[in-house]
């Protein structure tokens, strides 16, 4: 097990190579000058070309790629441009509002998903099943800011029972519309693929022979039926939680959430790279860690799945 966790960790060096390399282009191809965003308009020339030899800015890209990534050897993410801050306290203040509001998201698309997933492919061809085949389909086409807006103009400004911008003092009901926008297209997913696999595990002999011993309905798919079928299921929830901070940056932009999606969408505007830079590299550990912490929790889920050719117990 140990090997295995040793290999890709060294997987995922690469990735991080690529993911700042690529996003560092990105940033130094986009048109605007970080400079001028810092300075009143009638700046000097003086006063810019000072601005960008004080940033390292007046340096070739692969100056300023390799400066940063010495720089990140050594724990160092940067100082934002626009805020004079270090990357890492601008982050530390903000990540953890996106991570209190993605784990409620995945609690919802873990709750629902799962729970209409199971419906639906137990009363398969029913209107049940004809209900959260409709229901996924339209969330999944749906844009989420245009989701993220609608619930906004219903539950807040028509009805106005929830607040609709903001966190306010971090009471349940801030997160509610954008947790829900949030999760919907991953409730989707994880709905359609619970459907799937309860309809795969539901056909297998073991299921029958459960079945035949004389167990009830109810205990044959709890126990033995949604356990096999939950395997796909946790790897899809286990990412999620990434992908959730990672795809939070409309949901956190529409709803005024003082999170680091919303951040790393104003960085973008006000040409600060280390912000960009750090918030995404902070979001590729995160992926890489629950990748990895999924990959184990197969073997406690399915003791048949094997790591460097032993079984782990």
């Amino acid at each position: 097990m140990s090997r295995y966790i040793a290999r890709r960790l060294l997987q995922a060096i690469p990735v991080i190579l690529g993911v700042t390399l690529i996003i560092f282009l990105l940033m130094f191809i986009l048109p605007g000058d970080p400079a001028r965003m810092l300075v009143q308009k009638g700046a000097s020339p003086e006063v810019l070309e000072s601005i960008r030899e004080a940033h390292g800015l007046d340096k070739p890209w692969y100056v300023q790629y390799g400066k940063y990534m010495w720089n990140l050897l050594q724990g160092d993410f940067g100082t934002s441009i626009r805020y004079r801050r270090p990357v890492l306290d601008i982050m530390k203040d903000h990540y953890p509002n996106s991570i209190r509001l993605a784990a409620v998201a995945l609690a919802i698309e873990a709750v629902i998903g799962i729970i209409a997933g199971v419906i639906s492919a137990v009363k398969r061809r029913s209107f049940l099943d004809i209900l959260v085949t409709l229901s996924t389909t339209i969330l999944v086409a749906m844009p989420i800011f245009w989701f993220a807006m609608l619930l906004q103009v219903v539950f807040g400004l028509k009805w106005g029972i929830l607040p609709i911008s903001g966190m306010g003092d971090g009471s349940w009901r801030y997160y509610v519309l954008p947790a829900i926008a949030l999760a919907s297209v991953h409730t989707a997913y994880t709905a359609r693929i619970t459907r799937s696999s309860m309809l795969e595990v539901i056909n297998q002999d073991y299921i029958r022979t459960a079945r035949a011993k004389g167990l009830s309905e109810k205990k044959v798919i709890l126990k033995h039926a949604l356990r096999n079928a939950l395997i796909p299921v946790i790897t899809i929830i286990g990412l999620d939680l990434g992908g959730l901070i990672g795809s939070a940056i409309l949901t956190e932009t529409v709803f005024s959430w003082p999170g680091v999606g919303r951040v790393i969408y104003l960085a973008i505007l006000q040409r600060d790279p280390p912000v960009v830079m750090g918030g995404t590299l902070i979001l590729v550990f995160i992926f890489i860690l629950l990748n990895l912490l999924v990959d184990i929790s197969y073997a406690y889920l399915d003791p048949r799945i094997k790591f460097e050719g032993r079984k782990v117990d």
